[in-house]
């Protein structure tokens, strides 16, 4: 059903872009972190932009929170990263219905895993 993806990507994007706006840091402060996503095939990732600490001229990107589309069911399936840099179920919530209610799961982050 990549039709619904394409849907949600042209719908979802504002607000995803939304979302991260009022989320990231202030103007000045953007060089040293920032928040964006993107979206990947099926899935969509929050990630932050900071340098690196050795070499502060090239920037790296730190995973915050992932959700992938399964259009058998019509769901999002929920990740997160752990220290092992692998993608990881979020296991009180691995799925939710709509890209919002993603969004409303990494904005109040109970677990302390998307943002720590």
């Amino acid at each position: 059903m990549f039709f619904y993806l394409l849907y949600v990507s042209t719908e979802g994007r504002g607000r995803l872009r939304k979302y991260i706006e009022a989320r990231r840091p202030p103007v000045h402060l953007r060089n040293e972190l920032d928040l964006s996503f993107r979206v990947e095939g099926q899935s969509v990732v929050i990630f932050e932009i900071r340098p690196l600490w050795s070499n502060p001229d090239e920037k790296i990107e730190a995973m915050v929170a992932k959700a992938t589309y399964v259009s058998t069911k019509g769901t999002w399936k929920v990740f997160w990263q752990r220290a092992d840099m692998k993608w990881h179920s979020y296991g009180p919530t691995p799925e939710v219905k709509a890209i919002e209610d993603f969004l409303a799961l990494v904005t109040k982050d109970p677990q302390g895993c998307f943002f720590g």
